[in-house]
């Protein structure tokens, strides 16, 4: 088989599975819907309060954004350990982190980043100002890939086990928290009428080493599913 660069081989599996994904949209329209209805449902629980809506706008939206994400990891990886395709992936004489890369990569485009435009028109519903949906969707952009990489470990590990999905969430949850705390407060520190990049730098230095390292540990996970 002939040997691809990395670059190539990364382009490769991101335009594989982002077809893949365009094949079985009702998955990734679900993540989407999911997204929108809790975001919207606080509002008509909680009442016409603007305050009350403004403070809580950026813990609801991350929250409902960090539960959204998970609905799709334990999909990761299932289809193609189901077909046989993960098994030759792993037999191929590429890298398998780079591929894990593209995969987690393209898990993002489909299921993070819409998450990331729909955000601002959701937060009109909680009268949130223009710089705090811009910070907003800052922190989400920077925020969301880090699920889907953490998600990845998850969803390897627990690879063809029963309950895969609950298991999913129960690993991946705890870990995405300092994300959470950084993406939200940088949203109440430009409420509050402070300056917002201690916040975002933290949540760049989680993506940069959740970038470094996740690849690598989830190919190692899932060697080890395979075993």
């Amino acid at each position: 088989m002939k040997k691809l660069s990395l670059l190539s081989l990364l382009l490769l599996v991101i335009r594989r599975d982002l077809l893949l994904a365009m094949r079985r949209r009702a998955d990734v329209l679900t993540t989407l819907i999911f997204f929108v209805m809790v975001v919207s449902l606080f509002p008509l629980g909680v009442g016409p309060e603007l305050d009350m809506l403004r403070k809580m706008a950026p813990g609801v939206v991350w929250v409902a954004a960090l539960l959204a994400s998970m609905l799709s990891l334990a999909r990761l990886f299932a289809a193609d350990h189901a077909d046989g395709t993960l098994e030759q992936m792993m037999l191929a004489p590429q890298s398998l982190s780079v591929l894990v890369l593209g995969k987690m990569i393209a898990h993002w485009m489909v299921s993070g980043l819409p998450l990331v435009l729909m955000a601002p028109v959701l937060g009109l519903q909680f009268d949130m100002p223009p710089q705090s949906l811009g910070i907003l969707m800052l922190g989400l952009l920077l925020g969301t890939p880090v699920l889907s990489m953490l998600g990845a470990v998850g969803a390897a590990l627990t690879l063809g086990l029963r309950g895969g999905g609950v298991l999913v969430s129960l690993l991946v949850l705890p870990l995405c928290i300092p994300v959470l705390i950084f993406g939200t407060g940088a949203v109440e520190a430009v409420n509050s009428g402070l300056n917002p990049n201690a916040n975002l730098a933290l949540m760049g230095a989680i993506v940069t080493m959740a970038l470094v390292f996740t690849p690598w540990v989830t190919a190692q996970a899932l060697r080890i599913s395979m075993e």
